[in-house]
């Protein structure tokens, strides 16, 4: 059953391709000389340097002034990282940097997926990375995700790919009901983030409270 469902998982999510591999970079030294340069240019900079994609945030600011010592380009990189408050996460084909104040969290409903379901496929992904989050809440069917935008959006992906296909082994022919809708309601001041079977709705809603709190929605058909 789980090799069907990973099968599903990837014919869904299309990101098998993009997901393959670590990164895995040179071991001889990076030499890289600057008096006065965007922290930004000089991280797209490494990224041409190494045959490598870098989006970089809007949100990463700085400049590096002064000589960088000659490092392995992982440590450079690294170097970089802790010096100006940053993470990075690579997803085999691009690598994503951003502040570290542009971490996210979510609280996603795992119904009707488990939790060792959704880990093994992340696992099996390449998109489950030990610096950051993802842990299943005790008793409440729900997983708790947290780590640079690009690896959330990814977990949350994931969680969609695998809600879709069993749905469509629940019900192949189309023909009964669909299963009740899981809705998660989270406030975060005077906004909230809905996120409906793995998926998101970030835009503010005008209707939340000025609390933090996380409310199940009931389905709006048994209203």
């Amino acid at each position: 059953m789980k090799k069907v469902l990973f099968a599903g998982v990837f014919i869904c999510l299309g990101v098998v391709e993009a997901l393959g591999a670590p990164l895995a970079l040179p071991s001889t030294p990076y030499s890289y000389t600057v008096l006065d340069q965007d922290l930004a240019a000089a991280l797209q900079e490494l990224g041409n340097n190494l045959n490598i994609r870098v989006n970089v945030s809007a949100g990463v600011k700085g400049r590096i002034r002064g000589r960088m010592p000659d490092l392995p380009p992982r440590e450079f990189l690294e170097r970089l990282i802790n010096l100006y408050n940053l993470q990075w996460y690579y997803d085999g084909l691009v690598l994503y940097v951003s502040d570290a104040h542009e971490a996210q969290s979510r609280l996603l409903v795992l119904s009707p997926i488990s939790f060792d379901a959704l880990k093994a496929a992340l696992d099996a992904l390449n998109i489950s990375d030990e610096r950051y989050i993802v842990r299943a809440v005790p008793g409440d069917g729900l997983v708790f995700a947290s780590g640079p935008p690009r690896f959330v959006a990814l977990v949350e992906q994931t969680l969609k790919g695998l809600v879709a296909e069993a749905q469509a082994q629940r019900n192949p022919s189309g023909n009964e009901k669909p299963p009740h809708e899981s809705v998660l309601m989270l406030f975060r001041g005077s906004s909230s983030v809905v996120v409906r079977q793995g998926r998101s709705n970030d835009a503010p809603s005008p209707e939340t409270s000025h609390q933090e709190g996380v409310v199940h929605t009931p389905d709006a058909t048994k209203r």
